[in-house]
């Protein structure tokens, strides 16, 4: 057995920590004729250059603003504002969304799910609804760029027969179009009548949308006007109150014959 107490006593082995231990701090060769490097303590060993000076960013922040940037103004397809935009009629106006701080968009296509609540689409802009109510029939589901296109092109044809807002003739048009009254059936399988009964905000304005649409989409059948000069020729009429419009038509047709049922 090797005697590790005493170095002399044990011949040259290379896997004796006793001989290699004896060339530490030294570098050089040890007894065993293997090469040792020096072993450097933690006060010897020179601190690298990166860690003595302070640490800098390498991209300094910008400096602060001195003004806000304004937000531009957001007008519907870059030309009609929703400012000063007036509904006569205060029981509609919690359901025609044409207020800047909520409904005011750039587009007619606000990819916002309106259905999945009862009551939500009150929310919905106005002149979306008017867009969506355009896609009707099977040929026409799900095509609301065409529908887009159709509504600018009507709201153009608007501003240059009347020189007004379209968004502001739109808002009249669905105003003057809704029915107030309406006659619904009332009893069981053997004994039915027909009783008037009110017509809540919310129908009123959907109401209005659909005859709007369907006159307009009417009117455009077997006609050489395209669909968007008949809307804009709907929505001026409707707007005015003149009996040429199909929406105000069917309203003075279905309140008369609720008068006749009350």
């Amino acid at each position: 057995m090797k005697n590790q107490d005493n170095p002399a006593a044990c011949p040259p082995c290379p896997k004796c920590p006793q001989k290699i231990r004896s060339g530490e701090g030294r570098g050089e060769r040890g007894q065993d004729g293997q090469a040792r490097p020096p072993k450097l303590s933690f006060s010897s060993q020179p601190q690298l250059e990166h860690q003595l000076r302070p640490r800098r960013r390498l991209h300094p922040p910008p400096p602060p603003l001195a003004m806000a940037v304004a937000q531009p103004e957001v007008k519907l397809f870059g030309r009609w504002t929703f400012e000063d935009i007036e509904i006569n009629d205060i029981s509609l106006a919690d359901y025609i969304a044409v207020s800047v701080d909520k409904h005011a968009t750039f587009v007619p296509h606000t990819a916002g799910r309106y259905s999945v609540k009862r009551f939500r689409k009150a929310q919905c802009p106005i002149v979306e609804r008017l867009t969506n109510s355009l896609m009707m029939h099977g040929r026409n589901n799900g095509k609301k760029l065409m529908a887009v296109r159709i509504v600018k092109h009507a709201m153009e044809i608007i501003h240059l027969l009347t020189d007004q807002n379209p968004i502001q003739v739109i808002v009249d048009a669905i105003i003057n179009s809704g029915p107030r009254e309406d006659a619904t059936r009332i009893g069981s399988a053997g004994v039915i009548r027909r009783q008037a009964v009110d017509i809540s905000p919310l129908r009123r304005v959907n109401q209005a949308i659909y005859l709007l649409t369907t006159g307009a989409r009417e009117s455009a059948f077997r006609n050489i006007k395209t669909i968007a000069e008949c809307l804009a020729d709907e929505l001026i009429n409707a707007a005015k109150g003149s009996s040429n419009s199909y929406a105000i038509k069917k309203k003075d047709e279905i309140e008369r014959v609720a008068k006749a049922n009350r």
